[in-house]
């Protein structure tokens, strides 16, 4: 049985309320179409006594607004009463396309912006909710997750701060380093993988794909990667390979040691379609190489999976390697901002990602189990049946 049509079992924690800031706005309102049609359909004996009031409404969007003084100070708004609600606050802090005037100066909002704006909206709620979760998608700061010398951690920091501050859950896709929920031990923090997404949207755009280990194989582009390739080629039934980076530790350059060459380790790869997985494209600089070298080592085709596309530093080269036959496909999530340009891209497919939160949102609502929307073996052996049958 599908997740949407499922039987209510337990009453709803409060009235359900969706408030995506203006980072989030268009993920915000697919999110709240599902729900608002998944609700409309669901049967039960009960939806008509009190503890579902509010139930079924054609919106559940809450609308807030975050608007900038001219000094750059900011405030947080609600326009509605949010009394006894269960909030979702839905950010992206990856956001870089909105900007604010400062002193006369057009500014682009960074993630220290959109992660203020949302401690406003949680301030404005001032304590009424009757519960406050936060879907995160890329963690604020998670990239500074860790100590290694004397320096902050942000991560943690910003973590506890959401806590202090009344929230119950976090819910993030893909954090860059897990363990960083060891900050707010005794509060919710999810990190779901999307990797049956990946694997959907793939299969719907490539229809001659052999999916066992001697034609396809899954790459880590790094040491870190690891744990999510190995779940990626034991889900898959795929072999798969690593590539560690051999860097320059006498040389920091853009506050970080070069990489000097990527080194693989793995099984023979001539012949075979290879899915690189990975959290994040920023600069794209080490999937580039990592795509560069399987080809040299004869590679058939080429897939990048992430789940965050930032593109730091523009699309250009990744042209370059379409067009040079070095990748073939690019799926990113729509969990951040993707620009109009990479839209438009021949090799990007875009992996909607709405009805994945949608269903974390219903559950969370009713107080239900996340367990089997976490682990997606099911859903993806079901859909790696109906391929191989077509």
């Amino acid at each position: 049985m599908l997740y949407e049509e499922k039987i209510i079992e337990t009453i709803p924690v409060g009235p359900l309320g969706l408030i995506p800031l203006k980072s989030c706005s268009g993920l915000g309102k697919k999110v709240d179409k599902y729900l608002a049609q998944w609700r409309k359909e669901r049967e039960s004996e009960h939806k008509s006594t009190i503890a579902f009031a509010g139930y079924q409404r054609d919106s559940y969007i809450i609308e807030a607004q975050t608007p900038r003084f001219g000094s750059g100070e900011g405030k947080g708004t609600l326009n509605e009463s949010v009394r006894g609600d269960d909030l979702y606050v839905m950010v992206d802090v990856c956001n870089y396309s909105l900007t604010y005037s400062l002193c006369g100066m057009e500014n682009h909002m960074s993630p220290d912006d959109h992660f203020q704006d949302l401690k406003r909206v949680i301030a404005a709620a001032a304590g009424k909710a009757r519960r406050i979760n936060v879907i995160m998608p890329f963690l604020y700061e998670s990239r500074q997750h860790k100590r290694s010398s004397r320096e902050s951690l942000d991560c943690a920091l910003g973590l506890e701060e959401l806590i202090r501050m009344g929230v119950e859950n976090i819910i993030t896709f893909d954090a860059h380093d897990p363990r960083v929920q060891n900050a707010i031990p005794l509060k919710g923090f999810e990190t779901v993988q999307p990797i049956y997404q990946f694997i959907k949207h793939l299969l719907r755009h490539e229809t001659e794909l052999m999916i066992d280990s001697d034609h396809m194989m899954v790459i880590s582009p790094d040491e870190g990667g690891m744990s999510r390739a190995v779940y990626f080629a034991n889900v898959l039934g795929l072999d798969m390979g690593m590539f560690y980076k051999r860097r320059d530790y006498t040389k920091i350059v853009n506050g970080r040691n070069p990489i000097v060459a990527h080194e693989f380790l793995g099984a023979d790869v001539a012949g075979k379609d290879v899915l690189i997985i990975d959290d994040m494209i920023s600069s794209g600089e080490s999937m580039l190489d990592v795509a560069k070298e399987l080809k040299k080592r004869k590679a058939r085709k080429v897939f990048i999976c992430s789940t965050f596309g930032l593109f730091t530093n523009g699309l250009e080269q990744f042209d370059k390697y379409y067009e040079a036959g070095l990748i073939d496909r690019i799926l990113t999530t729509n969990l951040v901002y993707q620009t109009p340009e990479l839209l438009a891209k021949p090799y990007y497919i875009d992996v909607d990602m709405s009805k994945y939160i949608a269903l974390i949102i219903d559950n969370l609502n009713h107080d239900a189990s996340l367990s089997e929307l976490l682990n997606p073996t099911k859903r993806i052996n079901r859909c790696l049946e109906a391929y191989r049958n077509r």
